[in-house]
């Protein structure tokens, strides 16, 4: 286990509580009655129930109060049931091991006790043939089951898209974005300790350097300006949308080769990584250092386009689900206001995925994810002292991201041109009004 020194723990909170943090405890910064709550929940096979929302505020006077909010945040930043030993003997399973980040799908499963019911199975069917965790297998899929934080597809069309589809022309979808709530489920207004000044750690100072430094933060070079008067066809956004994906991917792919780790892996391991993220690191920069552009002159264009009555009838479940959690997630990123440091961290941190299949090594990524993980918290912590849960916000946009990239995949192309109309209109409208 990781102690820190009288100091630096100081300057420590529990990413769950908020209590003085102690240590590094099944991957992630927390203190020993968040540690032990977390341990006794996975050793015991623990299944809570909520009395509420699920979405109780966690504090260090309130956290014994909701037991099942307090394990589903224990999941949600990351905490690591490989960590944990089988014999439910003090110490971990290995120290190496760093913080994880599950699909919501994963998580559901636990909090439910089905993933417990499945172990059991196994065991009765297989024996004693696998000695690893419980439920840390590599996940089949990154995305969550929409059951689990969506209400229906009912709900979801009478909730912006039907009214944009009904008179979209200079119509905001009205801002009623409950859904997701796991991204604002723990407020700021947690009380936590104090804020203590702090300086950067000089290491962490030199490798955020150089992450910004891979970053082609120039504006995009693909043309969207659009004569004032012309109609854009549902081909011409189409065509449009594409050279921007390819511009992109191409930055993306510029980018692998200027990362600090960049010899650290092996070009297999490199090619795995992108093909499997590549949507999620396009989706991270639209929403961030390219957003301007996106939200700006891309939105001038879509403005320009009218879709048929038969592409408004015909819009699939799947395009509904990613506009409802696109404008969410961007109003998200609105409100933080992400910095060129911050985004170039969570961009490696999304990207260092160690649960991809295929990578030759894993263990060696799980090291670089964590590195930049604290990196992260370090540089947070240390310029917004105020903001003590923007570490946490931060964090829990990658999931987000993740599911609606692999939600986009099964949109079909014919409806991109309506998706990104619906979505940039409705964004650019409510934040012109702020």
């Amino acid at each position: 286990m990781l102690v820190f020194s009288d100091d630096r723990a100081e300057q420590r909170t529990c990413l769950i509580c908020g209590d003085r943090a102690t240590g590094l405890h099944y991957g992630i910064i927390s203190c020993e009655g968040c540690k032990g709550f977390f341990k006794r929940s996975i050793c015991n096979k623990r299944v809570y129930r909520c009395s509420r929302d699920k979405n109780c505020v966690m504090s260090r006077k309130q956290r014994n109060r909701c037991q099942y909010c307090r394990l589903l945040k224990c999941l949600q930043m990351g905490m690591n049931r490989k960590a944990i030993r089988e014999d439910g003997m003090p110490g971990g399973r290995n120290k190496s091991i760093g913080p994880v980040q599950i699909s919501e799908e994963e998580i559901e499963r636990i909090m439910s006790g089905q993933e417990f019911e499945e172990e059991a199975n196994h065991w009765s069917n297989h024996g004693d043939s696998d000695h690893s965790s419980p439920g840390n297998r590599a996940s089949e899929s990154n995305q969550p089951s929409p059951g689990s934080t969506l209400s229906s597809s009912r709900s979801v069309e009478l909730n912006g898209f039907v009214a944009f589809r009904d008179q979209y022309m200079g119509t905001s979808v009205p801002p009623h974005y409950q859904y997701i709530p796991h991204l604002f489920s723990y407020p700021a207004h947690s009380p936590l300790l104090p804020p203590q000044a702090r300086s950067l750690d000089p290491q962490s100072y030199s490798l955020i350097h150089q992450l910004v430094s891979a970053e082609d933060l120039e504006p995009l070079g693909t043309p969207m300006l659009i004569e004032d008067g012309y109609a854009v066809t549902q081909a011409e956004l189409f065509a449009l949308l594409c050279r921007l994906a390819d511009e992109l991917l191409f930055r993306q792919i510029a980018w692998i080769k200027k990362l600090p780790f960049f010899c650290e892996l092996s070009i297999k391991d490199y090619t795995c990584l992108l093909s499997s993220t590549w949507q999620e690191l396009i989706l991270l920069s639209s929403l961030t250092v390219y957003s301007k552009q996106i939200f700006g002159e891309l939105a001038d264009v879509t403005a320009k386009y009218s879709p048929s009555d038969e592409e408004l009838h015909r819009f699939s479940d799947e395009g509904m689900e990613v506009i409802e959690r696109l404008i969410y997630l961007y109003h998200k990123f609105h409100q933080l206001k992400v910095s060129n440091e911050e985004y170039a961290c969570m961009k490696a941190i999304n990207f260092l995925n160690q649960d991809i299949r295929g990578l030759s090594s894993a263990s060696q990524l799980e090291q670089l994810n964590k590195r930049y993980w604290y990196i992260c918290q370090d540089f947070t912590e240390y310029k917004y002292t105020h903001q003590p849960n923007r570490f946490p916000d931060l964090m829990m946009c990658l999931p987000e991201i993740r599911y609606i990239a692999g939600k986009m995949v099964n949109v079909p192309l014919e409806q991109l041109p309506l998706l990104f109309k619906v979505v940039l209109h409705s964004c650019k409208t409510s934040v012109g009004k702020e």
